[in-house]
């Protein structure tokens, strides 16, 4: 198994306290894991099939020295999943990579090469993490593509005494995000601010903006925020695209399931 059961859910399992189970889904970005009444789950970690599998693209560079610039698949590249038990949310964004191949197409006398194929392809391999989230309610799982996030503010951080200089950014030149918005289509986007949300007018920096929060993940909205996978791949490619199993995303969540009321000590 990739995803190792952590060694007291593993003897709440051997003594029957407890059953494993597993929920995969896919295609759709949005999934209800449906838990119980009298019951609770603990999410202990999941295993992801990024969206794009089959994807590639080819370029011919006609000399060595020429860049490519920006892929047209990074849409695809950045991948958000998040977990909502109606009392806590639990987001985690995904890097997903692209492999490049090139082969020598043309030579000049001198064997030395002058014409290029570079193949670009999305690497869809599964991708682990491992959790720990209790809920004794419904799971609403969501899924999506991050295109782009938007600077909104950016400024030099002063020494404090948890911003030490030499040690982080306190005190240096450097101007780092200190605000930034992930859905800014949106009527009131909430914004990532920096360094923290608590004592943000320790650093200097103003007021705390309307609707922040100190993690990082975009919020559904398919101009600019989270994009929902099965319809992007219709409207950028076509419905063939979105019926093609690899071309989508797969998730299996691994979690234990107690038919019993959440103690204290776990809620």
């Amino acid at each position: 198994m990739s995803i190792a059961i952590p060694t007291l859910i593993e003897k709440d399992i051997r003594c029957g306290k407890a059953r494993y189970e597993t929920y995969q889904t896919g295609m759709g970005g949005q999934s209800v894991l449906v838990v119980p009444d009298q019951s609770y789950i603990i999410i202990f970690g999941y295993d992801y099939s990024p969206a794009g599998g089959g994807f590639f693209r080819q370029s011919v560079q006609p000399s060595v020295g020429n860049n490519f610039g920006l892929n047209t698949f990074r849409e695809l590249e950045t991948q958000q999943i998040s977990f909502y038990t109606g009392q806590a949310f639990h987001p985690f964004i995904h890097h997903v990579n692209m492999v490049s191949s090139q082969t020598i197409l043309d030579r000049n006398p001198e064997g030395l090469a002058t014409s290029l194929m570079r193949t670009e392809e999305l690497d869809n391999t599964p991708q682990n993490r491992s959790a720990y989230i209790i809920s004794n309610r419904s799971v609403a799982i969501t899924v999506g593509l991050i295109k782009r996030v938007e600077l909104n503010q950016a400024a030099a951080i002063p020494v404090t005494d948890k911003t030490p200089p030499n040690l982080t950014y306190g005190g240096s030149a450097a101007t780092p995000n200190v605000e930034s918005i992930y859905s800014s289509n949106l009527a009131n986007p909430p914004s990532q601010v920096q360094p923290s949300l608590k004592q943000f007018l320790d650093y200097g920096l103003g007021g705390v903006p309307g609707n922040a929060q100190d993690q990082a993940f975009a919020l559904p909205d398919q101009v600019d925020g989270l994009i929902e996978p099965s319809q992007y791949l219709q409207d950028t490619f076509g419905l063939s695209f979105r019926e093609t199993a690899a071309c989508n995303y797969f998730l299996n969540v691994h979690y234990a399931l107690y038919t019993n009321q959440t103690p204290e000590a776990l809620g």
